[in-house]
């Protein structure tokens, strides 16, 4: 073989095995409790779904939350039911893919990232669907700043 032959093999080699590295590479943890199996950083306008166990399965994402007067609380929650298609009466709109955590009509829903909300987490459509497909009744929703 001749030197450029064997200088490119060489740099083939390398490149695979940095991308075989960078594969492998866990996610960053979240900032919330192990248990909890959806996580929401205020401050950051994040959130993300875990196993129950710390380890990350989905996100982080992009999103919005409540207005200064409508503040969404910071806690553990957990997860009350949820409703494909729901509509609210109070604030008038739909909230696609709801699924609530509060007992005061907190939810994730699909929404605006760029307005937030009377205390929900606004998610794009893709998070809200995979929010509503992953979250039970009874899963721990946590809230951070």
């Amino acid at each position: 073989m001749n030197r450029r032959m064997i200088a490119l093999l060489g740099g083939v080699a390398a490149m695979a095995g940095t991308v075989a590295f960078a594969g492998t590479a866990e996610a960053a943890p979240t900032p919330c409790s192990a248990e909890a199996k959806a996580c929401v950083q205020r401050s950051s306008n994040t959130a993300w779904l875990t196993d129950g166990a710390g380890n990350v399965t989905y996100g982080g994402v992009p999103i919005t939350v409540g207005l200064p007067k409508y503040p969404t609380p910071l806690g553990k929650f957990h997860v009350q039911y949820k409703d494909i298609d729901h509509y609210s009466k109070q604030f008038n709109g739909p909230m696609p893919y709801s699924v609530f955590f509060t007992t005061t009509g907190v939810a994730f829903h699909q929404g605006s990232l760029k307005v937030k909300s009377h205390g929900c987490v606004h998610l794009s459509h893709d998070a809200a669907v995979t929010f509503y497909n992953s979250l039970h009744p009874g899963d721990v929703v946590e809230v951070v700043s």
